[in-house]
């Protein structure tokens, strides 16, 4: 999807509540038309930022502003944005085509005109039998999609999207995760969607921006974060990393090396001004995933590691594999299908490991 132009940039904005900050001064664009996800732990500061676009909390600081045009004192009422919250908010005692046009009856439009809008925005979310039913008739991602046609119907230029799925079960949630991917693309309404689930953002976003202790730590795409996390949170907490610890040493091309515990490491620097010029002897991590390891048969290729399996966890299609090695290193985590590779380890075994330079991520410590 291209995304032509910022919708909505949020300048320097913080907040705090009394003396308690909650945000510190953050920037960020939301691109017309895109899914973008804000994704952190619980105390991020992720709903918060969403609280004040929506209007819902007054900024301590800096400015919003939507189309160039600054909203930052813009009343809730009359920003062109809809909420989905995780407790859907719905009147229990109003049928469901009531609750979807209750916007627009507000706004006293002609009924018929309702009356269409209420049965496109049904059809949209695929309720349309259920328009006379109660929400207490309904299941939670039925009450959800309510929720979303309601949001939908008053043709708002945002949607802010609280944390929406968090109240449903597993399947469900995977499947109200790709309904709303496929919503968001038809109608290309932006969307801005919170959550603590790094799974949920990997699936759903176009870009994601990671939060902590109210900054903004990387923001960037799914494949970005994933493979080139440019903090050591970042790596930590956007999926399973191997983090160890070390001592950078010379770039050879787009590769560096880093000194650990384990022995010398190298990995991939490409592309990435921060890490070619830190100086050698910076204190930094080697970053690299549990699928990137694998076993084999000889000492001597690059990034060759030693160890022993300390514990074999059978995950379904793969097993992960912890490996203890050495008195004080860390322990590393490989992943192995769970036909070809889980089956053959036995805790105790000694093992032999390799990750390619290229797998492999350095990031700053």
């Amino acid at each position: 999807m291209s995304h032509n132009s910022d919708l909505l940039t949020l300048r320097s904005v913080s907040k705090s509540y009394g003396v308690v900050p909650v945000l510190h001064g953050i920037d960020l664009a939301v691109r017309d038309g895109e899914f973008l996800t804000v994704l952190g732990p619980s105390g991020s500061g992720k709903t918060t930022v969403l609280r004040l676009i929506g209007g819902l909390e007054p900024l301590s600081a800096g400015q919003i502003h939507l189309d160039g045009k600054d909203i930052s004192h813009m009343p809730i009422n009359r920003r062109p944005f809809n909420t989905v919250f995780q407790d859907y908010a719905l009147f229990p005692h109003m049928t469901v085509a009531k609750n979807v046009g209750y916007g627009l009856s507000v706004r006293h439009e002609p009924r018929k005109e309702i009356a269409r809008r209420v049965a496109e925005a049904l059809a949209l979310v695929r309720l349309g039998p259920f328009a006379e039913r109660y929400p207490a008739q309904l299941s939670g991602g039925q009450r959800q999609r309510v929720a979303l046609a309601r949001a939908l119907i008053c043709r708002p230029r945002l949607i802010l999207l609280d944390e929406p799925l968090a109240a449903l079960d597993l399947e469900l949630r995977r499947q109200m995760q790709e309904f709303l991917k496929s919503i968001q693309r038809e109608i290309k309404t932006t969307f801005l969607f919170v959550t603590h689930d790094q799974e949920e953002a990997i699936g759903m976003a176009d870009r994601i921006c990671v939060m902590q202790a109210g900054h903004i730590r990387q923001l960037g795409t799914p494949h970005d974060l994933y493979y080139r996390p440019n903090c050591e949170f970042v790596a930590r907490f956007f999926g399973e990393n191997n983090l160890v610890p070390g001592m950078l040493g010379p770039v050879t091309g787009g590769l560096r090396s880093i000194d650990t515990a384990i022995g010398r490491l190298i990995c991939s620097v490409e592309n990435q001004p921060s890490l070619l010029n830190a100086a050698e002897g910076a204190a930094a991590f080697a970053a690299f995933r549990p699928e990137a390891l694998h076993r084999v048969e000889t000492d001597g290729t690059e990034n060759h590691l030693t160890g022993h399996v300390a514990n074999l966890a059978f995950a379904g299609a793969s097993t992960v594999v912890t490996i203890a090695t050495g008195d004080n290193a860390l322990p590393l985590r490989m992943r192995l299908p769970s036909r070809a590779g889980g089956s053959v380890l036995a805790a105790g075994q000694r093992i032999l490991l390799s990750f390619a330079p290229h797998e492999g991520h350095l990031v700053l410590g």
